[in-house]
């Protein structure tokens, strides 16, 4: 299966608390890349609601959304990840681990309630911090000598493209995100900027921000 173009994510961490029946649902949202990053939110919510009567999450990763996993902490079986994660699926959001922290306010919910309010944790916490779109760029790296890199580093910023990294040793190297994964203009529009004396060295897929660029 080939990666997808684009995806959605949260623009970054952010939290978002509700109230049903004076229990207190607090929702944060973290852009997250793997599994490890996801439970380091999970123990960061941990730490700072330490009276929380349940910490439940649920998380989806990949462009492609392949790993999808929840759990209720303590809450009835399928009562709270579950619906979590269903909220970030139909939402069709990726890379992404939401963690909601309930402060139990002395009245039963049961199961339908608290389904409804897992996932309307999620849902107005999305509603409210927003989404961004991740495009897929092809990385690439460009090694030149230094009288040519700073202009070519400017040219490549005038033109809207995505520099990454710029490294200097006795050559610099610029990494760059291409839009399209557009190689082979580029490898003809680099080689006219620098005078065929740069090296291009392809690289794998990378996911940012939306910046087209005026092409090459």
């Amino acid at each position: 299966m080939s990666a997808p173009d684009a995806y959605l994510t949260v623009p970054g961490p952010g939290v978002h608390e509700t109230e049903v029946n004076r229990s207190r649902f607090v929702c944060a949202l973290d852009p997250v890349a793997t599994e490890a990053e996801a439970a380091a939110v999970v123990a960061r919510e941990r730490e700072r609601h330490p009276g929380a009567s349940h910490h439940c999450w649920a998380y989806v990763l990949g462009a492609d959304g392949a790993v999808r996993k929840a759990s209720d902490d303590g809450e009835p079986g399928g009562t709270a990840g579950l619906p979590m994660l269903q909220m970030l699926t139909r939402r069709e959001l990726r890379c992404v681990v939401a963690v909601v922290s309930r402060y139990f306010g002395g009245t039963k919910l049961g199961a339908g309630g608290l389904i409804r309010a897992y996932g309307a944790a999620v849902g107005t916490a999305l509603d409210t911090i927003g989404t961004v779109t991740r495009t897929r760029y092809r990385l690439a790296t460009v090694t030149v000598d230094h009288q040519r890199a700073g202009k070519l580093e400017n040219e490549l910023r005038a033109r809207g493209h995505v520099v990454r990294e710029v490294a200097y040793g006795s050559a610099v190297t610029l990494t760059t995100a291409l839009p399209g994964g557009d190689l082979d203009a580029f490898a003809a529009w680099l080689a006219d900027a620098t005078a065929g004396t740069a090296a291009l060295e392809p690289g794998g897929d990378w996911y940012g921000e939306d910046r087209p660029g005026t092409g090459w």
